[in-house]
């Protein structure tokens, strides 16, 4: 069987799904959790779900749900959580918990990763897939990780994960398909300058760490332009400073905290190794000491280069314009995933530069739960082909021929 048959039914099914997604993705939004309380809008998206009553728990707050049968699967993901941020859209079904809100598109996800599911549940699939509702992608610690470290995919037999987020940096319809890194890592430093403080009007009797602070922010500065190819994609961003309580008073410690984003693995502990050096060095040479702490966070976000060759063309037929060279320094710990497997994370198009994810007016028109979904069935019969082989030779009086001729002539359950 080619992949053009799955495509089509399950294409057909996945439009007879919509209306029912539309519904799940207002009732999300109207009702979001915050990292780590996600258990009700996992149950809401469980009981939308075929098979959502057998779910395995996973991450605390977090479930995982197989649909159509054993054997090696298809992971797709969708995040559970809402963001610490009060609404400002006007829309009737914006948010019902004051400062939380679905300002980085979660329920969008959730709502496509519904319709497929159950497409491919009445459709058929070539290939099971996993729906993993996925706790705490917005804070630490990660549900990604958890989850990952937790070997439930490998337990169901997982041979690939496929993401979906939506980008506003993107005009509607166009996807972003993109081989190699997309996110970069994302860890945290701080650097703590300890010196010798005392009053102000006498500084040669301390050892001032506020100005030794300062050389080592304008040294860190250089560890990136003078310390990584300039080819390569690598931020260093020093965000907070603190130190002292009084104007008249030489403090004893000054210290400083940023973040530290790389596209190759190889920059990101190349960068770790730079930084502590640098702050130990600068701080020496003005009679101080530093500590750094490093917090490691998401790793790289690398897609599966041959996955996203044979997703792109299924991304065309389905009708989406397809966007190649979109990579950002922002980070998404679906990255822990794409450590332990094949994975591809595709960037869905919803304004076109307009809007900023994150933001208290960020709400994405709900046409564009269609074209997440879509994006998600391209990459899920990708994976199918491209890890499931044998899963497209089934005859063609299989399950999702039947279902797919059946489907036309009976109205969907809700």
């Amino acid at each position: 069987m080619s992949i053009d048959h799955p495509l089509t039914a399950l294409a057909a099914q996945l439009e007879r799904e919509l209306d029912h997604a539309v519904e799940l993705r207002h009732q999300l939004h109207a009702q979001p959790c915050l990292s780590g309380d996600e258990a009700a809008a996992r149950d809401l998206v469980l009981a939308a779900l075929p098979g959502g009553h057998g779910a395995a728990e996973v991450a605390g707050t977090g479930a995982v749900v197989r649909v159509g049968g054993g054997g090696p699967a298809i992971a797709v993901r969708g995040e559970l959580d809402a963001l610490a941020v009060h609404e400002d859209t006007g829309v009737p079904w914006a948010s019902q918990r004051p400062g939380v809100m679905h300002a980085c598109g979660h329920d969008v996800h959730l709502a496509a990763l519904v319709a497929l599911a159950r497409a491919v549940d009445r459709a058929g699939g070539p290939a099971p897939l996993l729906a993993v509702l996925q706790p705490r992608e917005e804070t630490y610690p990660s549900g990604a990780q958890d989850i990952s470290e937790d070997g439930i995919l490998e337990r169901e037999q997982c041979r690939a994960t496929i993401g979906a987020h939506v980008q506003p940096l993107l005009a509607a319809g166009t996807v972003a398909c993109t081989p190699g890194g997309v996110n970069a890592s994302a860890d945290e430093f701080t650097v703590t300058v300890r010196g010798s403080g005392g009053h102000a009007a006498y500084p040669h009797l301390t050892r001032d760490p506020v100005v030794t602070l300062a050389h080592v922010v304008v040294a860190l500065q250089s560890v990136v332009s003078r310390g990584v190819d300039p080819m390569s994609s690598v931020v260093l961003s020093v965000t907070t400073l603190a130190a002292g309580t009084a104007p008249n008073v030489v403090p004893g410690s000054a210290e400083a905290r940023g973040t530290l984003r790389a596209m190759r693995t190889a920059d990101r502990q190349a960068l770790h190794e730079r930084l502590a050096e640098t702050a130990d060095l600068v701080a020496r040479a003005h009679g101080c000491s530093a500590d750094v702490e490093i917090t490691c966070g998401e790793p790289v976000l690398d897609n599966d280069a041959t996955l996203a060759a044979a997703t792109q063309p299924l991304l065309a037929t389905l009708g989406l314009k397809v966007a190649t060279d979109l990579r950002s320094a922002g980070a998404d710990d679906f990255s822990y995933f794409s450590e332990r497997m094949p994975a591809l994370m595709l960037f869905v198009g919803t304004h076109g530069g307009t809007e900023q994810l994150h933001s208290p007016t960020f709400l994405p028109p709900d046409e564009r739960v269609r074209d997440v979904a879509h994006a998600l069935l391209a990459g899920y019969l990708a994976a199918a082909e491209r890890f499931v082989p044998r899963s497209l030779e089934a005859p063609e009086d299989t399950k999702g021929t039947e279902a797919a001729e059946n489907a036309e002539a009976t109205e969907d359950a809700p």
